[in-house]
């Protein structure tokens, strides 16, 4: 439901829990589901979570999109290293030098595999993620068939020099530009480093190369991780803005609740 549709008459309800899903390579991972109760059909959405970890940020993200009218699938992708609090998780991982680019776009497929096989979708699911999870959305879109829309919010790393690739991130993600399927949303902060305006622009550029459909906004007075009220980078002025795009835009190419 957008902004401008909410009454204070109508039903609203929710469910939210975590489910075991098949990810890259038939692995079982697990995943935080969170679904409008009602008949639908409803769009889905999948969140790659970012380098900090899959923490309550984005349970929390997975709920409001699920208050939006969308069944949100939030995969584990850092199940494989072992449990514990996400930043213990999220440490091992980097001392392991990250998740491989090729596991990522398995888990986010097999996510939209598991949304679009719901009887209450609406047969359209797209992806979303930010930092390095936005890193991954973009790949995921571009990687893997089948998504309908795909939110960036400052995906570091998409534009990569040859010292950065390494076994695990082995091609830049923006050489698969070509490839990508489906809308793309990108949000980014001007005083982000990671990703650089410059590197934006080098984004922006290899899209409008390929043809591609997309719309990228860069904030003024904003950094790395803008949306985090948890957090000192978070601008709150930026923030709303940015939300609204993203419901704007996940609306406009993956319908609304009962629509199909």
């Amino acid at each position: 439901m957008a902004h401008q549709q909410y009454r204070t008459d109508m039903y609203e309800g929710m469910l939210a829990e975590t489910v075991m899903m098949k990810g890259f390579n038939g692995d079982t991972i697990n995943a935080y589901f969170a679904r409008p109760l009602g008949p639908g059909p409803f769009p889905g959405v999948v969140l790659i979570h970012h380098i900090p970890g899959w923490d309550e940020w984005y349970r929390e993200a997975t709920r409001r999109f699920a208050h939006h009218g969308y069944m949100a699938l939030s995969p584990n992708i850092y199940y494989r290293v072992g449990h514990g609090s996400p930043e213990d998780v999220a440490a091992k991982v980097r001392s392991e030098g990250g998740v491989a680019d090729d596991q990522v776009v398995g888990d986010a497929a097999g996510a939209r595999d598991f949304l679009s096989a719901l009887p209450t979708n609406n047969g359209k699911v797209g992806v979303f993620g930010t930092c390095s999870g936005g890193r991954h959305a973009f790949l995921a879109a571009c990687r893997s068939k089948g998504f309908s829309a795909a939110v960036e919010c400052w995906g570091g790393r998409v534009v990569m020099a040859p010292q950065e690739l390494a076994p695990k991130t082995p091609v830049a993600p923006i050489d698969y530009t070509k490839d990508l399927s489906c809308p793309l949303l990108g949000l980014f902060g001007q005083e982000d480093t990671a990703p650089s305006p410059q590197q934006v622009a080098q984004h922006e550029k290899v899209l409008k190369k390929f043809g591609k459909q997309y719309e990228f906004h860069t904030y003024p007075n904003a950094g790395h991780g803008f949306f985090y009220y948890h957090r000192p980078a978070y601008r709150q002025e930026q923030a709303v803005d940015g939300w609204n795009k993203v419901f704007a835009f996940l609306e406009k190419n993956l319908g609304t609740a009962g629509s199909s």
